[in-house]
């Protein structure tokens, strides 16, 4: 299983829906682990969750294969390859910064992220907002996450995605059917990870603010947003944006490099926390920052994906719940759209030169195809050159 998956990490560039594309002929074509069938359900299952959809159809694949010890292999295989290459970027960056070098392949990283989110935002509004009830809880969203910037925004945002979901939304087709055929964990064992799947979310933001601590404050931050986003991982970008830059933790420079970084790797976007927990002024940071924030950002998909797996077809079943989640993903783009104006173009287009990079960055991302990870290095080079 971690053999798979490492292969599979080290060669699934171009994003979640790449990704699952990888995962299918690899492991449904060609291994035959799966059927088309349980395969179809579980990406319908990871959808339906917060979380890096394709990260946990990974650890559902795992899971149901091999148990919690497959489960923990196949993410730590899809995981490994872009983590390490996110860590060794933070200690460049580190270098880079005491010797002097330059900031233009920075600004360029920045200039970058502005394409990138861009593109996310646009595809993602085709695809969660194809009716005018969808659009206009979008505009709202964003609206109100531009007037109310911060942790407890965006989560209010969220849940008001949820309520209006619910009144004013109705989603037509028939449910999914759950995966059979493999392993399923026990009734009890998945209740108790939904409940540690909640205790955590709730109890570690009042640890963090009991005792104080540094590393306890960052888990809480990089689990909650693993627990928070749904529609694709461009959507940690706000969530963690609003926590972690302040002048006592990371520069939106810093931060914006880096996002635009995960860009070029391949494997899970939420590796980007591999990068955060590194590039943190105060302990824990280094490698120990890195594995602490890049733990805390998957464990929420772990428990919930071993949780739900078992009671798949009554969640699939329950159109509410359904109603609930498509305003939930609008809200969600409408999230990603304000983050897309601040902090990304604010603090990234701060000149002519600067602006045009970025149209030419995302003419060759939207218009022409061009692999991300060629946007990013030419965004970089392009930044060293220019800016």
């Amino acid at each position: 299983m971690f053999l798979a998956f490492l292969r599979l990490g080290l060669t699934s560039f171009g994003g979640p829906v790449a990704h699952l594309g990888f995962f299918r002929e690899d492991l449904v074509t060609r291994r035959r682990w799966l059927g088309e069938e349980s395969y179809a359900s579980l990406v319908a299952l990871c959808q339906f969750l917060p979380g890096p959809a394709s990260s946990q159809v990974g650890m559902a694949i795992g899971l149901m294969r091999a148990g919690p010890a497959g489960m923990a292999a196949a993410w730590l295989g899809f995981t490994l390859p872009s983590a390490l290459l996110m860590l060794a970027f933070a200690y460049g960056v580190r270098h880079a910064d005491a010797a002097g070098i330059g900031g233009g392949w920075l600004d360029g990283l920045k200039v970058a992220a502005v394409a990138i989110v861009a593109d996310a935002v646009l595809g993602m509004a085709k695809n969660l907002c194809p009716d005018r009830p969808r659009r206009s809880l979008a505009l709202v969203a964003a609206a109100v996450a531009a007037l109310l910037p911060g942790a407890f925004g965006q989560i209010g945002v969220i849940a008001g995605g949820a309520l209006a979901g619910l009144a004013f939304i109705r989603l037509d087709g028939a449910a999914v059917r759950a995966p059979g055929g493999h392993y399923l964990p026990g009734q009890m064992a998945s209740l108790a990870a939904f409940a540690l799947f909640a205790l955590l979310l709730v109890g570690l933001p009042l640890l963090a603010q009991a005792t104080g601590s540094a590393g306890v404050a960052l888990f809480d931050t990089l689990y909650r947003a693993g627990a928070l986003v749904f529609g694709g991982g461009h959507v940690v970008l706000p969530l963690i944006e609003a926590e972690l830059v302040r002048p006592d933790g990371l520069t939106r420079e810093v931060f914006l490099a880096g996002y635009g970084a995960a860009q070029a790797v391949p494997g899970p976007l939420f590796s980007f926390a591999a990068y955060v927990g590194a590039m943190m002024p105060v302990p824990p940071h280094g490698v120990a920052g890195g594995l602490l924030a890049l733990v805390a950002a998957f464990l929420p998909s772990a428990l919930l994906v071993y949780a739900a797996l078992r009671f798949w077809t009554r969640l699939a079943a329950n159109r509410r719940v359904r109603d609930g989640l498509a305003g939930v993903n609008a809200a969600v783009v409408g999230l990603l759209g304000a983050a897309l104006w601040d902090p990304v173009i604010t603090s990234s287009l701060t000149s002519g030169r600067a602006f045009a990079l970025a149209l030419l960055a995302y003419l060759a991302l939207a218009l022409w195809r061009v692999p991300a990870w060629a946007v990013v290095a030419g965004a970089a080079l392009g930044g060293a050159i220019l800016l």
